[in-house]
């Protein structure tokens, strides 16, 4: 897995929107079903919020939409992947994220969903890249509390609370690599 740039989006589900549509075309109705079903504990999303996210998608030609027609009921739109959102997918799929605790639960866990569905091959890899992030801000952390003047109470406050979490998102990852039999290089 080639290094890139962290991923910085806004924290949207539109990934993991895009990823079912890999699996097979849907409608939109079903799409937020499955996301509530599938990935409801890591996203908390509407209904109405999946559309305008499905919207989105469609304007920025990452899906395409196709009106098809029901007998004795409204016509529905039925989604599909578009080549350009299934490349715009998978290279988010090998993106780092930050180290945010936040963007951790949201996008690592739904690049660890999907990498499981269609790249297998890359979840060590993925999970490595990770815990090297959350390493790295660890060390980082620990340097700025050691270098803050003991007179920036509210500073070392901060800092430690971040330190916090993410000695505490380090030691979730070390059950994540015993759940899914990962190994650390």
């Amino acid at each position: 897995m080639a290094k890139k740039e962290h991923h910085t989006g806004n924290l949207s589900p539109e990934f993991a929107l895009l990823g079912f549509l890999i699996e097979k075309p849907s409608h939109g109705y079903d799409l937020h079903q499955q996301l509530t079903i599938e990935l409801g504990q890591v996203w908390h999303l509407s209904q109405s919020q999946a559309y305008a996210i499905l919207k989105r998608l469609e304007t920025r030609r990452d899906i395409s939409a196709r009106v098809v027609a029901q007998e004795k009921l409204p016509a529905r739109q039925m989604l599909h992947i578009t080549a350009s959102g299934r490349k715009r997918f998978f290279a988010w799929l090998e993106t780092d994220i930050s180290t945010t605790a936040r963007s951790i639960r949201l996008e690592f866990l739904t690049r660890l969903y999907f990498a499981q569905l269609y790249r297998p091959e890359i979840l060590s890899q993925i999970y490595q890249s990770q815990l090297t992030e959350i390493d790295t801000k660890i060390e980082q952390l620990e340097t700025l509390i050691e270098h803050l003047p003991p007179e920036q109470t509210y500073n070392r406050l901060s800092l430690d609370l971040r330190l916090q979490q993410m000695q505490s998102v380090q030691r979730w990852m070390s059950d994540i690599k015993i759940q899914f039999q990962l190994s650390r290089k």
